[in-house]
């Protein structure tokens, strides 16, 4: 089971801004900080996000591939965490939309080009 994911940053404050306003729309606070990190959970034991600066002191580049899933609770929670993250500079890579049988998603990339999506699950049909 996941315990929490990090992304790449070339500067924290900055991805400290854009996830404290996008990861507030699904109750998430910060819930540990460091020199190199800020991380942010929904709860003790939920699972987290980290933006992080690499220890290698590297620049940070997002992963050809990788991508964080955010749950949100409906696709209002969904378009309303895409909208935000668009809002704060992030880029579009899918709008809100059913993209399976009852899976409803948003695509973006935050400040650092980091991908990420919005999520829900429908409820099925009778």
């Amino acid at each position: 089971m996941i315990g929490y994911v990090t992304v790449g940053t070339n500067d924290l404050e900055r991805a400290a801004k854009f996830y404290d306003e996008l990861l507030g729309l699904l109750d998430a606070r910060r819930s540990m900080e460091m020199d190199r990190f800020i991380a942010w959970s929904a709860g003790e034991h939920g699972v987290g996000l980290a933006a992080i600066k690499p220890l290698d002191g590297n620049a940070a580049t997002a992963g050809n591939g990788t991508m964080v899933a955010l749950f949100a609770g409906s696709p209002e929670q969904v378009k309303a965490v895409y909208d935000k993250a668009l809002e704060l500079g992030g880029a579009d890579e899918g709008g809100p939309g059913e993209r399976m049988p009852n899976f409803y998603a948003a695509y973006f990339r935050d400040l650092d080009g980091n991908k990420l999506n919005a999520f829900c699950i429908l409820p099925g049909e009778e």
